[in-house]
């Protein structure tokens, strides 16, 4: 991580003309297309409207998991019954984001972006967060790229001259950006002397540069929401979204965003985090490895609830199944689409069988979902949109399945916080360690 010190090399700015704000950041070419004064001082609009609402969130975070540290269970909310039990639905989905089967994911290079736009895919999540490391550099690279993508003139030439990328002039993906959790802060900004959001800083300066005209072409802007873990905080993005789209002069609902069901207490509540955000929510998405992180942490002090070795955490497993089908089952009863989780693999040159057994996990977790009702999965390599796509379009010739409302689903509170049944190896520990040290290196 970049130390942001007054080190040789960095350097601090604080005589801008927007009074409070100070950026401690290392140099960086293009940084005052990207932070105008009228940027800077959108991103302190938000940040003084929004920082103690956020703060409170957190807190509020603290709290319960200290009640879950004591012994207590996650469960479905008494107070918010009624709610559940209504009969409504979420706003109408616009027509770029009816037909999602396939959504690839990655990081905010330019080279990436332009793969990602031009791979075949319904939809390309620009990530900001868990696959893109938020250096400094990083952050504006991939802000400047997704602005030049916006206006169709991102091309990217490689080093030594020998390929030129450019982007498709149609068939490109849509464009879906994802911006780092509201635990985060931005470190580079301060703002009346505190830490801006970094949810604040990546999606709001991506609106302020790209939002009308991702209007102009009804395409958004769009975007995925991710670490939620209440309704309290879904509401507070459901605020942030409408003051920006007052600020920008766009329609109230004319951003939409999906929502990561990626937290053990966000489970709890599928039904309260979609009405909070009924106005422009498209969807909730299985986050089932940030998942079964949360599941461990919630239960970080039950040892009745150790999870056996990574491999043998498949879908499969009571939980994770229960977690799935109550997303497509909450998702469809309300109007809303329920995309599927990441196919992590990536195609493995040099061991052609070894290659074919990852692809055939890839095929079987697919036709899991396609079959228990998703409309739509992740990949996270172009290589595997071919195989994905023939999975569902074989499956599902409509656009989704909303039609498949899951009324056999009726998930309990014990259903989604069972203990996994499985055991801990020696050779599974190792293998967990590599993984992390192997991920670790490349998203530095």
């Amino acid at each position: 991580m970049e130390n942001t010190s007054n080190a040789p090399g960095k350097t601090r700015h604080a005589d801008h003309p927007i009074p409070g704000i100070e950026l401690a950041a290392p140099a960086f070419a293009g940084q005052a297309e990207l932070l105008t004064p009228a940027a800077l001082d959108f991103l302190a609009q938000l940040h003084r409207r929004f920082e103690a609402s956020r703060q409170a969130r957190l807190i509020a975070r603290r709290v319960r998991a200290a009640r879950f540290d004591a012994g207590e269970l996650p469960d479905f909310r008494e107070d918010t019954r009624a709610l559940r039990d209504a009969d409504w639905q979420v706003a109408e989905l616009p027509k770029a984001l009816l037909d999602r089967r396939v959504e690839i994911t990655g990081p905010v290079e330019p080279k990436m972006v332009i793969n990602a736009l031009n791979s075949g895919a319904q939809v390309y999540m620009a990530d900001f967060e868990d696959s893109t490391a938020p250096t400094w550099a990083n952050l504006l690279t991939g802000q400047r790229a997704l602005r030049k993508a916006v206006a169709g003139t991102l091309d990217w030439m490689a080093p030594d001259g020998s390929k030129h990328y450019v982007l498709r002039t149609d068939g490109l993906a849509v464009l879906m950006v994802r911006p780092r959790g509201w635990h985060l802060d931005e470190k580079h900004i301060r703002i009346d002397g505190a830490r801006l959001s970094a949810s604040l800083f990546d999606l709001g300066l991506f609106a302020f540069h790209n939002a009308a005209a991702l209007a102009a072409k009804d395409l958004g802007p769009y975007f995925y929401l991710p670490k939620l873990q209440c309704m309290e905080e879904a509401q507070l993005w459901d605020e942030v979204l409408a003051f920006i789209e007052v600020r920008l002069g766009l329609p109230i609902g004319q951003m939409k965003v999906t929502v990561l069901i990626e937290t053990l207490p966000a489970a709890f509540e599928m039904d309260e985090i979609l009405h909070a955000l009924r106005g422009r929510i498209a969807g909730l998405n299985c986050g089932r490895w940030d998942y079964i992180f949360s599941y461990l942490k919630t239960f970080r002090r039950h040892r009745d609830r150790v999870l056996p070795e990574r491999a043998q955490l498949t879908m499969g497993q009571g939980f994770l199944k229960a977690y799935a089908e109550q997303l497509i089952h909450t998702c469809h009863r309300r109007g809303a689409l329920a995309i599927g989780g990441m196919a992590a693999q990536i195609p493995i040159s040099g061991d052609p069988q070894a290659n074919e057994k990852a692809l055939d996990r890839v095929r079987a977790d697919k036709l899991r979902e396609v079959s228990a009702g998703h409309d739509g999965t992740w990949v996270a390599h172009p290589a595997l949109i071919p195989l994905a796509k023939e999975i569902f379009n074989a499956q599902m010739p409509t656009p989704n399945q909303r039609q498949l409302l899951r009324e056999d689903v009726h998930t309990t509170r014990d259903d989604l916080i069972r203990p996994s049944v499985g055991t801990i190896t020696r050779t599974g520990f190792d293998n967990n360690v590599e993984v992390c040290v192997r991920y670790l290196g490349a998203w530095l």
